[in-house]
């Protein structure tokens, strides 16, 4: 068991997600970074899939019950080991203070976490309300036993998620001649900044609106991950893991998979710019 004291602005327990289910009206969810969800699997020899905490912007407080060995990753959170799989003993609190750059740190415990799965998964989805509660200070929860080798790694050699302006590489969306060339040309120069506004559902981006080409609004129509909406304010949202699964604004281009990870480490105030 390892049991939680405190859990800062947000922490959940997230895995791979609910996949393949969306003409059922099920949201996929899951990590909202998954190269950093995986990553921290790997290090402690779980199985892919597994269930890991999900941190926003630091602030957990963990107690570990058992010797425990775990790994983290993602946004370097101050007074935790990074990126490399640590013994944990009994009695052990595991402080998680603000990250140097990033949002969302992972948490893996060899085993995984044993929370009961709704739908096939163990994660939490904020939009729809699946999954386990948002931890709570005072829960205990479980360590399940199934889990492969160690991976005989000491150190994961990766970069921390970048603190200054990052680029999102795109595609063109479905809806890209809802919005005029200079929208379009717009969309691709300027720098725009986070808002305070974003969640595990989207990247909300303050700037200049987007000229449109025509007006009114679309039938709901399926929407992806990475989908970028522009809603009638003219400012993007980027849909990150709890999108929901129709939306009825015009998609005027989706991120690239490669450019993902860096979205769901975004914070309010980063500058951000979009490039094909």
């Amino acid at each position: 068991m390892i049991t939680v004291l405190e859990t800062g602005p947000l922490a959940t327990i997230q895995d791979a997600g609910r996949v393949g289910q969306a003409a059922l009206g099920v949201p996929a969810s899951g990590a909202c970074d998954p190269a950093s969800y995986a990553l921290s699997n790997r290090l402690v020899g779980n199985h892919p899939g597994a269930a890991a905490l999900e941190i926003t912007f630091g602030g957990l407080v963990l107690h570990a019950d058992t010797d425990l060995t775990i790994a983290i990753t993602g946004a370097p959170c101050t007074g935790v080991p990074l990126n490399a799989p640590s013994i944990v003993r009994a009695g052990t609190v595991l402080r998680f203070g603000p990250p140097r750059s990033g949002l969302r740190t992972y948490v893996a415990v060899r085993g995984g976490i044993d929370v009961p799965a709704v739908l096939g998964s163990r994660s939490t989805d904020l939009l729809s309300g699946l999954g386990p509660e948002p931890l709570q200070a005072g829960v205990s929860l479980p360590v399940g036993r199934s889990c492969g080798p160690m991976p005989g790694v000491d150190l994961a050699p990766v970069a921390d998620p970048s603190a200054g302006t990052v680029a999102v590489r795109v595609t063109p969306g479905p809806r890209r001649d809802w919005f005029t060339d200079s929208g379009w040309s717009s969309f691709l120069s300027q720098t725009y900044d986070v808002s305070s506004n974003s969640n595990r559902v989207g990247v909300r981006l303050d700037g200049t609106p987007l000229e449109r080409a025509r007006e009114g609004e679309l039938s709901s129509e399926g929407m992806a991950l990475g989908a970028i909406q522009i809603p009638p304010s003219g400012l993007p949202v980027i849909f990150l893991a709890d999108h929901p699964v129709t939306g009825g604004y015009p998609v005027i281009a989706y991120v690239s998979a490669a450019s993902l990870p860096a979205c769901a480490q975004l914070r309010p105030g980063q500058p951000v710019r979009f490039t094909t």
